[in-house]
């Protein structure tokens, strides 16, 4: 059975969408079946998979709201072993239509169930918001990754989206934990970043992953090219430390979550 990740921060521009298709990818070229879950209306997971939301028949949101079966939706990527459940611009209207549904919050769930058994991780992009389809996400989760950006406003917020997180263990989730939290466009020459870095790693601990990544154009690029960064430039300092990130990862993870 796949282990469920949602990359969370309702914090926009922190490196939410890249972290979650860069690990995707590098837990793919290693050997594991991942599933990406594009759960943002803004489609960046999509698109920087090569994707055009327009041309996109079924996503999420068919499968969420019509019953769509998840395999008419389901994407195979241009990295072996990666799939994606892409987003459309349907998906706006999703907050509100969730509304209306009976046990609204465990959709995403239940749609997931069935795939869990096809994959070894499925990581869930969720919007940068904490609306019913964050809610989903969390709910549907084993665990949450959070990405902070290195910078003065970073733990801006952060209270409300672990807030959100109690909440849904206690309503929703009881067996939903932190994953942990990834420094992310740091750039280790200011000394706010340091600052920051440090502050972070007070207030969350052994949780803050050790690997950082940095401030990098080759990584920034990566998207509008519609390849994760490994097949963009993987000498680059951005690929190097995401690789360093899924290995750091995988070191954390149960022995059943890993290939024997």
């Amino acid at each position: 059975m796949g282990k469920i990740i949602a990359f969370s921060n309702q914090k926009g521009g922190v490196g939410k969408t890249t972290t979650c298709v860069n690990m995707s990818a590098y837990l793919a070229s290693k050997g594991y079946k991942c599933l990406v879950v594009d759960l943002d209306p803004q489609g960046n997971a999509t698109t920087g998979l090569g994707f055009s939301k327009s041309e996109v028949k079924n996503s999420v949101y068919q499968v969420m709201i019509d019953d769509a079966p998840i395999e008419s939706a389901v994407m195979k990527t241009c990295v072996d072993g990666l799939d994606i459940l892409p987003s459309s611009i349907d998906l706006a209207g999703a907050e509100v239509e969730l509304v209306y549904l009976k046990d609204r919050e465990r959709v995403l769930k239940r749609v997931l169930e069935t795939a869990k058994k096809s994959y070894d991780f499925i990581t869930i992009d969720c919007p940068p918001s904490l609306g019913l389809l964050t809610i989903n996400a969390l709910a549907a989760s084993d665990t949450v990754i959070i990405p902070i950006q290195s910078e003065y406003y970073a733990m801006e917020g952060l209270s409300q989206l672990m807030n959100t997180i109690k909440l849904v263990v206690k309503h929703l989730n009881p067996d939903l934990k932190i994953e942990g939290v990834v420094l992310t466009m740091s750039d280790n020459r200011a000394i706010i970043s340091r600052q920051i870095s440090s502050e972070i790693k007070r207030f969350f601990g052994k949780r803050v992953f050790e690997t950082i990544i940095p401030r990098n154009i080759r990584l920034a690029e990566a998207p509008s090219h519609g390849v994760p960064i490994m097949l963009h430039d993987v000498k680059c300092s951005g690929a190097k430390a995401y690789n360093s990130l899924t290995e750091e990862f995988l070191s954390r993870q149960p022995a059943k979550y890993k290939k024997q």
